[in-house]
């Protein structure tokens, strides 16, 4: 899965955040981000898939055609700290979903 990319952004015009895979469609991540940014979404973290850990997100099946909406709550997303191995993390909430950027 070397192109599989998640990014999580924010939507300023109707106040609402999101966290969007993609697993095959883009080759760079700089695509994917620049795919949303076009559209007028706020990227606030970009990630590969190896620099993350997914608390309750399972990883989408590889698609050359879709990205993938994991989650959309109002407002921006929230951070909060989550302990893993006896070592705090900065985990990114959308709604129910959870997941933490190694990039930190």
């Amino acid at each position: 899965m070397t192109n599989y990319f998640r990014i999580t952004g924010y939507y300023p015009e109707h106040d609402f955040c999101f966290i969007i895979d993609s697993n095959g469609m883009f080759e760079k991540l700089w695509q994917f981000s620049s795919y949303l940014i076009q559209k007028g979404l706020k990227v606030l973290e970009v990630n590969k898939l190896e620099n993350i850990i997914d608390i309750n997100i399972e990883p989408a099946e590889e698609d050359n055609n879709h990205i993938f909406l994991r989650a959309t709550a109002d407002g921006k997303p929230e951070y909060m700290d989550q302990i893993i191995n006896g070592s705090t993390h900065k985990a990114i909430k959308v709604a129910d979903k959870l997941y933490i950027s190694n990039n930190n």
